[in-house]
């Protein structure tokens, strides 16, 4: 793919994609985990975020589940730190406001009733997310 699954491939190396074959893909809204190969992290947490077709066939439910999968199996795993890119609001075009405000309200909820990662990072690629992302974090 391209976009951030395509970075990651890349700078992972041909081993990711050899270890996400058996995986037998990612339904949307479910996460799956690897090893990093040749990222300077252990593992991979993948997840698949839903594409937008006006929030009536429940995007929102699905994108809340990416976070919330993916967080778990961080867990599960041992992982003290995650890094999360804006999920969904490349080419799957979620409105950019309301997937950030999932992000941040499905991590928040998740942080209630769990422990054991230390840094979160939500990943920006342009000033407009970081700027959505910093106006939600005040909030919070």
């Amino acid at each position: 793919g391209g976009g951030v699954d395509g970075a990651i491939h890349a700078a992972a190396g041909p081993q990711l994609l050899a270890a996400c074959r058996p995986l037998g893909g990612c339904p949307t809204g479910e996460a799956k985990i690897t090893a990093g190969y040749r990222l300077p992290a252990r593992f991979v947490i993948h997840t698949v975020g839903p594409i937008w077709h006006g929030g009536a066939q429940g995007e929102a439910r699905l994108l809340r589940a990416c976070y919330q999968n993916s967080l778990r199996l961080a867990v599960e795993n041992g992982v003290k730190t995650v890094a999360f890119p804006a999920i969904s609001c490349g080419v799957y075009g979620y409105p950019k406001n309301d997937a950030c405000q999932i992000a941040v309200s499905s991590i928040h909820d998740f942080l209630q009733t769990n422990t054991g990662l230390e840094k979160i990072y939500l990943v920006c690629f342009s000033e407009e997310m970081l700027q959505i992302y910093q106006n939600l974090l005040r909030q919070k």
